[in-house]
């Protein structure tokens, strides 16, 4: 199936390594060209590397969105080296080991609200003239089951949260602009350096097994092809019509009924 984006760019944020690199590409496989940012200078090697066998151009950037300069900094880049960015895949978060709230501090919930909902924020801030100018353009959100149900840390929820309730409400202010914006939520995805990963290295055999015995209707882990290909149906001319929708790619794993 054509998709329609061909010749399109895109900029993946922690495209590196797994649900970046994967919808990185994914992307990459309809002939968009591709900008991925990211912490780490051999992750970004090794992902250029697969990336470049789809004759796409590739661009990465060795940064941390963390620090709000650098966020001004990746929006220039993009802008002079390919142009105006027609697809933002807001990537990067995680839950930097925190825990509940009583026991999180003010600044470590501070740093994991800015790492999942304002370096989202901040860049479709700055790239939305562009897409809106143009009458087209595709905001996708990696957000999380937990931002939907019980789950993880109470800032990594929180965060998450935030991030589908922005994106909904922003899908709806640019309904008549040609602009979309989705989220997606992942289960529990393994893939490499990634926190399910780690789960598994860091428990017994038995543990692991009674958390997919009891969490996971596959009876495996989720694997992050499966996000890539959706953000690459959520960027195509075919989902046009999808507005503020929040998409589970979570093999059933979750309990919510909306």
């Amino acid at each position: 199936m054509d998709l329609g984006i061909k010749n399109k760019n895109a900029l993946i944020t922690g495209g590196s390594r797994g649900l970046g690199l994967a919808s990185a590409i994914s992307l990459a496989k309809e002939g968009v060209n591709i900008i991925i940012c990211a912490r780490s200078k051999d992750d970004l090697i090794k992902a250029k590397k697969l990336i470049e066998f789809f004759d796409v151009k590739i661009l990465c950037f060795e940064t941390d969105l963390s620090d709000e300069k650098s966020i001004e900094n990746i929006y220039k880049v993009s802008n002079d080296s390919l142009g105006n960015i027609d697809i933002l895949v807001n990537n990067v978060g995680g839950s930097l080991g925190t825990k509940s709230l009583a026991i999180t501090s003010i600044n470590d919930f501070q740093k994991v609200m800015d790492i999942n909902t304002w370096v989202a924020v901040n860049l479709t801030k700055l790239f939305l003239s562009g897409m809106v100018s143009k009458q087209w353009g595709r905001i996708i959100n990696i957000a999380s089951i937990y931002g939907r149900e019980l789950g993880g840390s109470a800032p990594y929820m929180a965060a998450k949260s935030a991030l589908i309730a922005i994106t909904k409400h922003t899908a709806i202010d640019l309904a008549k602009t040609g602009v979309t914006a989705n989220c997606i939520a992942p289960g529990s995805i393994i893939h490499n350096k990634g926190s399910w990963e780690k789960f598994v290295e860091n428990n017994s055999k038995q543990t692991v097994n009674d958390f997919i015995k009891s969490n996971l209707p596959m009876g495996k882990f989720g694997y992050p092809e499966a996000v890539g290909d959706t953000v690459a149906f959520l960027a195509s001319e075919n989902a046009s019509m999808i507005l503020g929708t929040c998409l589970n790619v979570d093999g059933g794993q979750s309990n919510s009924l909306i």
